[in-house]
Order: C-alpha cells, then sequence, then structure tokens
C-alpha cells in the first residue's frame, strides 16, 4: 500500500487563494474535491492519504477535518492557524476539540511566501511552535533555500517537535545546489526532521514532466541526508498538474527511487508517513 503525504483540495467558490494567479495558473482555477481526489486515486495503490492546507485562513482548517470525516481515504490533516497570535493556543485547542478534530496531525504555515527570511526565528513566531508542541502536532516546513537557515536554528531549538521539510525545500533544479545541499545537510543533521519527497515535478518549471535525471542528484543529496526511513513521498496534487498528472508523479518518483532495496522504497512510500503521522 501506498500513502501520499501531501495533496490538496479547495472550492474556489468558498476561497480565493491569491497565489493561484496568472494564466500559467489557469489548470489551478476550478474546485477540486474528494471525488476529484477518488478518481486521480483509482488504479494506483494509494490508500491513504495526507490533506494540506493551501490557504492561510483560519476557517480552511475546520473544514479540512470536516472533509477527512467523510472521505475514507484521507488519513490526516495539516492545517494553518496564525502561529504569531496571542491566541494561538486557543486555536488549536478548537481545532483539536472540534467534532473531527481527531484528524489534525500537523501545522503548516507558507513560511517560503514571507518576506523576511527569518520570519521562522521571530520571538512571536517561537511561541506559536510551543504551542504546536504542546499540541502534540507537528510543524511543515514550507521553505525554500533562502528560508532554510532559519529553519536549520527553529529544528535545533525546538528538539522535541518534529518538523517535516515540504517540497523537498525547493531545490534550484538545474541550478547551482552547493548552497540548498549544504542546508539540507544540515537541518537532516537533527533527528526530528524528516522530509517528503514531492513538489518535484514541478520544481524544474511548469508544462512538461521533468526528465528522472534531472532530479536524479537532489534525490541522491535528500536520501544520503535523511535515509529513506525518513523520507515519504507526496503527490502534491492538484499543483502537479502544472507539470504532470497524478499517476506520472507516482511513475516518476518510483522511477527516482528504482535503485532502493525494496524495504527503502516501502519506507517512503509506506511506512515513514504512517509514522510520523501517526495513519
Amino acid at each position: 500500500m501506498t500513502v501520499d503525504a501531501h495533496h490538496h483540495l479547495w472550492d474556489i467558490d468558498v476561497r480565493e487563494r491569491p497565489w493561484i494567479a496568472g494564466p500559467e495558473m489557469e489548470p489551478l482555477r476550478r474546485d477540486f474535491r474528494p471525488t476529484d481526489l477518488a478518481q486521480a486515486l483509482r488504479g494506483t495503490q494509494v490508500d491513504t492519504t495526507v490533506l494540506v492546507q493551501s490557504a492561510t485562513d483560519p476557517e480552511e482548517a475546520p473544514e479540512m477535518l470536516v472533509l477527512a470525516d467523510s472521505a475514507s481515504c484521507i488519513g490526516g490533516v495539516v492545517g494553518w492557524v496564525d502561529l504569531s497570535a496571542r491566541a494561538v493556543r486557543g486555536q488549536l485547542a478548537d481545532l483539536l476539540s472540534h467534532p473531527a478534530g481527531r484528524w489534525l496531525k500537523g501545522v503548516r504555515h507558507p513560511v517560503a511566501h514571507e518576506p523576511d527570511a527569518e520570519w521562522l526565528t521571530r520571538p512571536e513566531v517561537s511561541r506559536g511552535l510551543a504551542a504546536v508542541e504542546d499540541a502534540g502536532l507537528l510543524f511543515e516546513l514550507a521553505v525554500g533555500p533562502e528560508q532554510l537557515p532559519s529553519a536549520i536554528k527553529v529544528v535545533g531549538d525546538f528538539p522535541q517537535l518534529t518538523f517535516v521539510l515540504d517540497h523537498c525545500g525547493r531545490p534550484p533544479i538545474g541550478g547551482d545546489l552547493a548552497g540548498w545541499e549544504s542546508s539540507v545537510r544540515r537541518l537532516a543533521g537533527h533527528p526530528n526532521s524528516v522530509c517528503k519527497l514531492a513538489g518535484l515535478a514541478t520544481a524544474a518549471g511548469w508544462g512538461g514532466k521533468p526528465e528522472p535525471a534531472e532530479l536524479l542528484p537532489c534525490v541522491e543529496v535528500l536520501l544520503d541526508a535523511f535515509g529513506p526511513g525518513r523520507m515519504m513521498f507526496g503527490s502534491d496534487w492538484p499543483v502537479c498538474l502544472l507539470s504532470a498528472s497524478y499517476r506520472e508523479v507516482l511513475e516518476l518518483t518510483s522511477e527516482l527511487l528504482g535503485g532502493l532495496p525494496q524495504q527503502d522504497r516501502m519506507s517512503i512510500f509506506d511506512g515513514t508517513a504512517r509514522q510520523v503521522y501517526g495513519l
């Protein structure tokens, strides 16, 4: 069986997402609902998924919990709360006490979109991360190379909090990987960090499925840094549709991991995510 540790759902009429802008994003400007997810999963080995936030709106997380309660394949939710708010502990408590609160596994903030590269190290954000830790949740690092240094610091500051690196830290595919690699290896040096092998289909650009040879150097760095036991597959559907279908993302990931022993492949496609998210 396979766990997809990273996908989204949304209803365009309910909530705008400013990041879905420009003509190149046209394929994403429609509703993506549980029925669409079920269609994407049909014929694959994926039996469990993790639904991840796509809007910085406090109303989205409760809606995601309701979706998880009604969709048999969704095994966990990673929502958004305002980490810098003084009321963050109350926000988390409200989500966990929601009738479907058992599905909440973690919190994510799109740090890569923050103009301050040191946003994660702000005192008020540190208070928010402490609240996430106390709530028994994990935190997902939606960061790029510019934010990785601050991510390394907070991962070290909170050794009891599990941090999940989203989208492999957005490696500069086709560019100079040295800075990204150095930061990723430092992050992986903290045992409370894990990595999602997700977002690679669009990492090299949109409009065409990337060649495995373009992505393999990044994957080799991640495998060496984190090891298969701290990596997990994510489709990044429906964002992946800008470059590849759901099935093509699965095939691409399988090809990139083709040289690994079966046990290691099983960890990345199944075991790690079940352990990290408690699925």
